[in-house]
């Protein structure tokens, strides 16, 4: 398996050595908001509501003392606006009263807020605070899952999988270029896995040749 690791480690960093957070954030308060509107949202759309969203609302305070119904608009075209708005005023309200406005850089404090999950969770302390740890989204998962790293379905048991197997200081690295790869490559419906260059170290790709 280390070798299979380091062959699909090596691809990875031909393909995407560049592979970086696609969010655009200024701040770590600024990372927080745009991956609360990032679920179920591209990238792509939360990167066009956020700089007049991070101009109207430049601290937690801002936020958690804006009326609801006025952030639900401000975030409408995100989708689940309703959720994600009341997460984020919550949030930041536990951030303004408790720890003056600023982000805490610990897993365990994140996932306690609102809305934070620990995808997000390392998510903000990978690309705000160069924190080591890997990002489980759908991406992420289903790459993994189809490379034969991990057997898991949840998310959190996919983490340790991977955190075994992943070199620590490749966490961040390894999860952006696993959900760069995720989009390009190796999609839900019809991944291209003819023309992948991970093929030959893909279960996935194994399986349909001998089914």
């Amino acid at each position: 398996m280390q070798y299979k690791v380091r062959a699909i480690l090596a691809l990875l960093d031909e393909l995407y050595p560049r592979a970086k957070c696609s969010l655009d954030f200024r701040n770590p308060l600024e990372l927080l908001v745009a991956t609360v509107l990032s679920a179920q949202c591209t990238d792509e759309r939360v990167n066009m509501v956020t700089p007049e969203l991070f101009r109207k609302y430049p601290t937690a305070g801002a936020y958690a003392g804006a009326p609801l119904e006025e952030l639900e608009n401000d975030i409408r075209s995100t989708g689940f606006y309703h959720n994600k708005a009341k997460s984020i005023k919550a949030c930041c309200r536990i951030l303004d009263e408790r720890f003056g406005g600023r982000i805490p850089a610990d897993l365990d404090v994140l996932v306690q807020l609102p809305g934070i999950g620990r995808k997000t969770a390392n998510v903000i302390l990978g690309n705000a605070f160069q924190v080591p740890g890997i990002v489980v989204d759908t991406h992420v998962a289903r790459v993994a899952q189809r490379l034969g790293l991990t057997s898991q379905k949840d998310p959190e048991k996919i983490e340790q999988d991977l955190m075994v197997l992943i070199p620590r200081e490749r966490w961040i690295k390894f999860s952006h270029q696993l959900i760069q790869h995720g989009r390009q490559l190796c999609q839900a419906r019809k991944p291209k896995t003819e023309i992948c260059p991970l093929r030959p170290y893909c279960d996935y790709a194994a399986n349909m040749v001998t089914d």
